[in-house]
């Protein structure tokens, strides 16, 4: 878990980095790719449910990080405004399916042919740890992956990529009263699903 200090360096590094893109650095991406690009991708992984998707989205994000760095306020938060642009990304895709469905929420990965999921990092020490682990998370996606878009938001952005209700509620252009209500109706449909891991 990081603390207070390292996410205010953490802050600062990435305003410094998008004051250097705005300025006419464009290598100042990278540095900030670098240390988001994976959070973005398993954030969208967790809302699409497809990993090419998923991929695809994360480098659009980045595209538009770029197009749009001389709107960047120098004062704001860098992950709450990717997270934001990430989100966004995420729900013109559901949207999208939703006109236009043919995929599979649990397709396999062309590369492994396991489902999406095996592909994301499970803890666990032994293999029956990591087999329960295993089990018990693709328990949890399978649960998640069929609630509302507004609700499977709010559960990733805040217990997965671990936001605060106010992060999240300025991700989804939303107030923190409704993300606590998404948060307590999302809860309560898994913890009727989850009941056997509980």
């Amino acid at each position: 878990m990081a603390t207070s200090t390292d996410t205010t360096e953490a802050d600062a590094r990435d305003r410094a980095d998008m004051a250097r893109l705005a300025a006419g650095h464009d290598a100042a991406l990278n540095d900030l790719m670098e240390r988001h690009a994976t959070p973005v991708f398993h954030f969208l992984c967790r809302m699409l449910g497809n990993e090419d998707d998923a991929n695809d989205l994360a480098q659009e994000t980045f595209a538009r990080v770029f197009r749009s760095r001389a709107s960047f306020r120098p004062g704001a938060k860098f992950s709450t405004w990717l997270f934001t642009i990430a989100a966004n990304l995420a729900r013109n895709q559901i949207r999208w399916r939703t006109r236009h469905p043919n995929l599979s929420l649990d397709a396999e990965n062309e590369t492994t042919g396991e489902p999406l999921g095996q592909s994301l990092p499970a803890p666990g020490s032994s293999p029956t740890d990591a087999a329960l682990a295993t089990e018990r998370a693709a328990a949890v996606r399978a649960a998640v992956q069929p609630l509302p878009a507004d609700m499977r938001a709010a559960i990733v952005l805040c217990e997965w990529e671990e936001l605060s209700v106010a992060e999240a509620a300025e991700v989804l252009e939303t107030t923190p009263k409704a993300v606590e209500a998404r948060l307590y109706r999302a809860r309560g449909i898994l913890r009727e699903k989850l009941k056997r891991w509980l």
